[in-house]
């Protein structure tokens, strides 16, 4: 049996590389196994071995100690791979394939996924609609930033790659097809994005970026991209976009400069629930970027919202926070007639035309997020420095498919 190393959460800040078992057509106890799930039969699924794994942002907020993840998860929801084994009631995908690992699950059976809201499937998470490998209260399936990973229900939630060949030459962008490239592109796509939009992005990490080249995909004029971080505005300028610094304060001001007007046509929360406010030194204020959104949105415009919130953050800078019950101007918002969409990406709604994109050169994702190829064994580190705010896409590369 082959061995199986990954990267588990231990404590607030940090994270090791563990041995865990391989991977079987049962889902097994351990930290954060929803009982319900145990001794879940996966018949239907696939195991893969890892091509590529990636860290994220919603990882980070689990290893800041922000959310209530128990000890010992491992981590990972954006994995690329190559099918190894397939469960006895799999028909289509084949071993040998070369897939893309959507981060929600879903069945494919619910009401929810025969309407494509694979992120609110009813069937995989006993707690609540929707799941996730590798994350807390999101039913317990094990992450991907390992080896070696189970994907259940693999021939609705795989998506395989045309050519063998190809997919490995493309694969730094086609690891981005997972996650963030779908996310950033819901994102701009919920906000109402179209020819000619002028669009503000709040965030520069690598789902904000991903945010402003979907933007640019889908047609926009002008892209605006706000942070703090003066290495994320570069890489946001790198491809074309405008950035705000809004460590100088609010962004309208900065907005009207660029636009000639303190509004744009539509804005995207990249940021989420740990959000800081404006102004050099600003402690967190996690409804600031909401309320910023609806301030600069032009009235009738739209929100997108791909910015993780939670119900449960230890963290959380009051106790409303802690239970994610944030101080909106939901007044603004009503005044201005905007409206805006929430929650998980539903992945498979857009990774197969983003990954026809890719790989007719039509975007090149990783070289607009700065991906970078690093060891399993150097998660830790890359968790440190996405933490300490690099302007880097950390790839893992657990078995060494990809170039050094």
């Amino acid at each position: 049996m082959a061995g199986n190393r990954a990267v588990a959460y231990k404590e607030p800040g940090r994270v090791e590389v563990i041995d865990i078992d391989y991977p079987e057509f049962e889902l097994k106890d351990g930290p954060g196994v929803n009982p319900a799930n145990v001794g879940r039969q996966v018949h239907h699924g696939a195991i893969i071995k890892t091509v590529a794994t990636n860290i994220c942002g919603s990882d980070q907020h689990m290893v800041r100690g922000r959310t209530t993840a128990p000890k010992d998860l491992v981590l990972g929801h954006e994995i690329t791979g190559e099918v190894v084994e397939t469960g006895r009631d799999v028909e289509f995908v084949k071993k040998g394939d070369i897939c893309s690992v959507p981060f929600n699950i879903s069945c494919g059976r619910c009401k929810n996924c025969i309407e494509r809201k694979t992120g609110i499937c009813l069937n995989v998470n006993p707690d609540r609609p929707g799941s996730a490998y590798g994350y807390v209260d999101m039913g317990g399936w094990v992450g991907g930033q390992a080896n070696y990973v189970l994907v259940p229900y693999a021939d609705w939630n795989l998506l395989t790659f045309p050519d063998r060949d190809q997919a490995l030459e493309k694969i730094m962008d086609l690891t981005m097809l997972s996650d963030i490239f779908p996310t950033g592109f819901h994102g701009a796509y919920t906000a109402g994005v179209g020819a000619g939009s002028t669009v503000y992005v709040a965030g520069a990490g690598p789902v904000g970026l991903a945010t402003a080249v979907g933007a640019q995909l889908l047609g926009a004029a002008v892209v605006i991209v706000g942070d703090m971080n003066a290495d994320r505005l570069k890489q946001a300028r790198s491809f074309g976009c405008e950035t705000v610094d809004v460590s100088k304060g609010h962004p309208k001001d900065q907005i009207e400069q660029l636009l000639g007007v303190p509004e744009v046509d539509a804005a995207v929360d990249a940021v989420g629930f740990e959000a800081k406010g404006h102004g050099e030194g600003a402690a967190e204020a996690p409804a600031t970027v909401l309320n910023s959104l609806m301030d600069v949105t032009a009235a009738g415009g739209s929100m997108g919202i791909p910015g993780l919130y939670v119900t449960g953050d230890p963290g959380g800078v009051d106790e409303a926070a802690q239970k994610g019950s944030l101080s909106l101007s939901l007044g603004t918002g009503w005044a201005k007639s905007l409206s805006f969409t929430t929650g998980q990406c539903p992945v498979m709604r857009y990774n197969r035309g983003l990954m026809q994109a890719i790989l007719h050169d039509k975007v090149h994702i990783a070289k607009a997020v700065n991906a970078k190829a690093i060891g399993l064994e150097e998660a830790p580190r890359g968790y440190e420095e996405f933490d300490a705010g690099a302007a880097t896409k950390y790839v893992l590369n657990p078995n060494g498919y990809l170039p050094a």
